[in-house]
């Protein structure tokens, strides 16, 4: 089957692996391949007001010049999708969207594969990279007449996905210049949002600050290996990536802006007691790639003005901001990590996470949480979406296979 340029390798004659692991999951979230249409989530007042705030607001005119126009241009529409897999923005001559909206693709419609089976952006969303679906690899029939390629786009400041970028019509969409076209389009609008971040930082950078200017960035949510970006307060940066054991204990500087003594931090660090020259030799190690500017003794604190992911998600959640929370938080904190400090803070950051969607009364937010390696298997969140589902919700089915699928694995009766 041909590829289309999506750099996976076809199976000889046979259904390509990303395909064929779709259908499974479409088949198991319960979509009928008779379906015709893909499920309306997103209604229209609803559509304008999550569409106005969505990040990818400030890129779709680029968007649209870049690749709309293109799609015009060969009878087939481009498409701008949330993270949820919900259409945004769909984009095509008249007679063209006519004929999409026969199989329900449409502004607000919702193309999670569990919902609306295999097609480009769903598949796209799940393995987070380019992907075409070729016709008759479309989970339903109705779909099958039509091609399409996809790649997500990412937030620069964290690397989250924001959304995904689609471009559908007919068997021309095969040819590998449609996927080089799409990814370049979803680059462009990620160096976009990266220069608009990058203002937006130098202007913040330009104030002053209570440690002459010295700023620390820790990235540690969903890595093993934390991320420390250090700003010297005049334009330059410098990014590092800390090895697991110092990842831990910036981790847990940054969350006691006081500092810590030598055996507070042992205690926090270390599962069994350790020595106090194994701190030394670490501290000192950590020492030598920091500076002495950054990192002081006596007690050992970050001398910076420091920020942090999990700072951000904690501070969304402080404002009752809880999608914003939600969008920030990309998983636990250095979730392979075992020292006592840093299993702590990650439980209370994930539980406070946890907690206010679960009291959100919005099964959107609920649905980001269990589509995560995290909520997957949460079955008070899937039960909790589920009482809050009118009965003609297309999400209703899926939430319930869902706790089918608990139910057997955890062998309820």
């Amino acid at each position: 089957m041909a590829d289309g340029g999506n750099g996976d390798d076809a199976e000889g004659a046979g259904v390509r692996a990303h395909v064929a692991d779709s259908w499974v999951r479409s088949a198991a979230a319960g979509v009928h391949v008779d379906t015709v249409d893909a499920p309306i989530t997103l209604p229209a007042d609803a559509l304008r007001d999550h569409r106005e705030a969505h990040p990818l607001a400030r890129v779709f005119p680029l968007l649209d010049d870049v690749l709309g126009q293109a799609a015009r241009d060969c009878d087939a529409v481009m498409a701008v999708a949330d993270a949820a897999g919900q259409l945004l923005w769909v984009c095509g001559s008249p007679s063209t969207l006519r004929r999409t909206e026969s199989i329900g693709f449409v502004e607000g419609s919702n193309w999670d594969e569990r919902l609306a089976g295999t097609n480009a952006p769903g598949v796209a969303l799940r393995l987070d990279r380019p992907v075409n679906v070729i016709g008759a690899e479309h989970f339903r029939r109705s779909v099958q007449r039509w091609s399409c390629a996809a790649t997500t786009i990412h937030d620069p400041s964290d690397q989250s996905v924001l959304g995904v970028l689609d471009i559908t019509g007919g068997d021309d969409i095969v040819a590998p210049q449609t996927m080089a076209m799409v990814r370049a389009a979803a680059r462009m609008a990620e160096s976009e949002l990266a220069r608009e971040l990058l203002v937006s930082a130098r202007h913040a950078s330009a104030q002053p600050t209570a440690h002459g200017g010295l700023g620390v960035l820790l990235e540690a949510l969903g890595r093993n290996d934390a991320l420390l970006t250090v700003d010297d307060g005049r334009g330059h940066r410098r990014t590092l990536r800390l090895s697991p054991r110092h990842s831990e204990i910036l981790l847990l500087l940054a969350s006691a802006p006081r500092g810590l003594s030598g055996d507070e931090l042992a205690v926090l660090l270390y599962e069994e007691d350790s020595s106090a020259s194994t701190l030394r030799v670490e501290m000192g190690r950590l020492r030598a790639l920091l500076g002495e500017d950054l990192l002081a003794s006596r007690p050992y604190r970050l001398v910076a003005e420091l920020s942090g992911d999990w700072l951000g998600v904690e501070a969304h959640l402080a404002a009752g901001d809880v999608a914003s929370a939600m969008r920030a938080y990309r998983g636990p904190l250095l979730p392979r990590s075992a020292a006592p400090g840093v299993v702590r803070l990650r439980e209370s950051v994930g539980g406070d996470v946890r907690r206010a969607v679960l009291t959100s009364g919005r099964p959107d937010l609920m649905s980001a949480w269990t589509r995560s390696a995290t909520g997957a298997d949460d079955y008070e969140m899937w039960q909790a979406q589920a009482a809050l589902l009118g009965p003609s919700s297309p999400l209703l089915p899926l939430v319930q296979n869902q706790l089918n699928r608990l139910d057997r694995e955890l062998g309820a009766p």
